[in-house]
């Protein structure tokens, strides 16, 4: 029987976002994470745990498929059905995408799915959350946002986007989705580690909740995903990593854009605790919830408030 994601009977469903845990070596350091992990997959009991990127660090790793084994061990030991999505770290070593992506489908509690054919990277696929009468009743949405710009010495930046043929395909799966559904859009995310241009945009012309202690390392190219999305009506909120010291999100033309919080080192100077983003979506319903619980159990329901910096063309 295929692998089913359902709203539990009150009508919630729960995820658990980690995000840039870099496993590497064993140490003391990482087995602390581990444990912190752990007891906060033991508070919150979510429904799924997702990875969005930068699982491991694998440049220069003589056992890149150990440390993302010991990543993959974390929901496993917890008995909740997770999956991955990577980074631009996950594959500068002696492993790639497609080897890592293969070998999360190895695991028993692991809900990804195989690559489609024809579509860039590795990690593009979509999950459906049935509701309590068993049809669709909510999506999720996984794509690869690639490493580092294939065009970097032509001053298109350095860092990747994602490509044309991952947005057709998304855009495949929300009209088959929207059919399947009397041609309403589902209430739906999408997890993603690179964050779009976008985030720059929320931060710059709106209201927003959080912190931003990092740049915003967005691609140099706008490919559309972002307006791809507001056309297919369904994608209420995304969720990314990527830049360590960043956990805020904001409203951006319907959608709410937004950063995990790091699970591992923000390399700041300053404090900036580890944790995770939560979601709680609501069956029936076009919203969400969300807020961060800490390293040390703190719960961050209210984020700290960020007035708009600038203004949009044609505001005073």
């Amino acid at each position: 029987m295929a692998k089913a994601l359902r709203f539990r009977e009150d009508g919630t469903f729960k995820i658990v976002q980690f995000t840039d845990p870099e496993f590497s070596a064993e140490s003391e350091e990482e087995r602390a994470m581990e444990a912190m992990m752990l007891s906060i997959l033991e508070a919150e009991r979510p429904d799924l745990v997702v990875y969005t990127g930068d699982v491991i660090a694998s440049a220069g790793h003589p056992d890149p498929a150990g440390a993302f084994r010991r990543a993959c061990s974390v929901p496993e030991r917890a008995q909740i059905p997770w999956t991955a999505v990577f980074g631009n770290h996950d594959s500068e070593g002696a492993i790639t995408r497609e080897q890592l992506h293969a070998l999360q489908l190895t695991y028993p509690l692991n809900y990804a799915k195989p690559d489609p054919q024809g579509v860039h990277g590795s990690g593009n696929y979509v999950l459906s959350v049935k509701g309590r009468d068993g049809r669709d009743s909510a999506a999720l949405y996984f794509l690869d946002s690639g490493s580092y710009s294939p065009l970097e010495y032509s001053r298109m930046g350095f860092y990747d986007w994602i490509r044309r043929d991952q947005i057709d395909w998304y855009a495949r799966q929300s009209y088959r989705l929207t059919d399947g559904n009397g041609g309403v859009p589902l209430p739906a995310l999408a997890f993603f580690h690179i964050p779009l241009p976008e985030y720059n945009d929320v931060w710059d012309f709106s209201v927003c909740y959080g912190e931003r202690h990092d740049i915003c390392c967005a691609p140099w190219i706008n490919s559309g995903l972002f307006a791809a999305m507001i056309e297919m009506g369904d994608v209420m909120g995304t969720f990314v990593g990527h830049d360590h010291g960043n956990d805020y999100w904001g409203d951006w033309r319907g959608i709410r854009l937004c950063y995990g919080r790091t699970t591992r080192n923000a390399y700041l100077d300053r404090p900036f605790m580890p944790g995770a983003r939560i979601i709680s979506l609501r069956e029936g319903e076009r919203s969400f919830d969300t807020w961060i619980r800490l390293a040390d159990g703190a719960v961050l329901a209210d984020q700290p408030l960020h007035q708009p910096t600038g203004r949009l063309p044609g505001q005073r």
